[in-house]
């Protein structure tokens, strides 16, 4: 187990379901880059916080702690910038 990614994955989790108003702009209108890389993040997060590393490299990356990082990464600066 990685508990830092399964952390990351149920706090998204948790978050988006108690407050979906996290998915959007300040106008209530969806936003879907913010949508997308907070879903990749806790996607990866859940795959490898449960310890499933996946034998292609590909797959192994997109679904690793560091991909779990930078999609937060990219989620923080989407919401900042709007």
């Amino acid at each position: 187990m990685h508990l830092p990614s399964l952390a990351a994955a149920m706090l998204i989790m948790l978050a988006g379901s108690l407050y979906p108003l996290l998915f959007t702009h300040a106008d209530a209108r969806a936003d879907h880059g913010l949508a997308l890389a907070l879903f990749m993040a806790m996607s990866a997060g859940f795959v490898r916080g449960v310890g499933f590393i996946p034998a292609a490299p590909l797959w192994r990356w997109l679904f690793s702690g560091w991909a779990c990082l930078l999609a937060l990464l990219v989620a923080a600066t989407l919401k900042f910038l709007h």
